[in-house]
């Protein structure tokens, strides 16, 4: 039986791996999602990052969720490609909001059999300011989740 696996990815280190890992599991299906932040808290991380450059400041710029846009796009190209050399279908889909609520929306929605998600490996401090996507995902998912380092 074929198992429907979500993999968020944003273009990040981690979340390449998390592709790699899904890509590798056995009789799989694939969907992956990214979500544009606008409210992106972390503006010196890899990924996706905030059109301001200030943490917590919205964009609103319309060339910018454009651009964000683009991008996803050719970052969800990418990884279909990878897919079909690995010969797993994909599915892909993007996002505007917070990331932890619109993964586990979809998973909620979908029809999800498992998440595999990157982990940015913040340090403590870090995690309980600004908390963890991959973290919030784990605690409320219905389904399980795999946290690829």
């Amino acid at each position: 039986m074929t198992e429907h696996v979500l993999v968020p990815i944003d273009g990040s280190p981690r979340s390449e791996h998390a592709l790699e890992y899904a890509l590798g599991m056995s009789d799989v299906e694939c969907t992956l999602v990214t979500v544009i932040n606008p409210f992106d808290i972390d503006p010196n991380t890899v990924g996706l990052q905030s059109p301001t450059g200030i943490p917590g400041m919205p964009g609103y710029s319309e060339e910018w969720y454009e651009a964000a846009r683009t991008d996803a796009e050719e970052l969800h190209t990418t990884a279909s490609e990878q897919a079909a050399e690995e010969g797993v279908a994909v599915s892909s889909e993007i996002a505007v909001g917070d990331p932890a609520r619109r993964i586990l929306r979809y998973v909620e929605e979908g029809d999800i059999d498992h998440v595999v998600i990157g982990s940015h490996n913040r340090s403590d401090l870090t995690r309980i300011l600004l908390g963890s996507v991959a973290e919030r995902v784990v605690r409320r998912s219905p389904v399980p989740v795999t946290v690829v380092r």
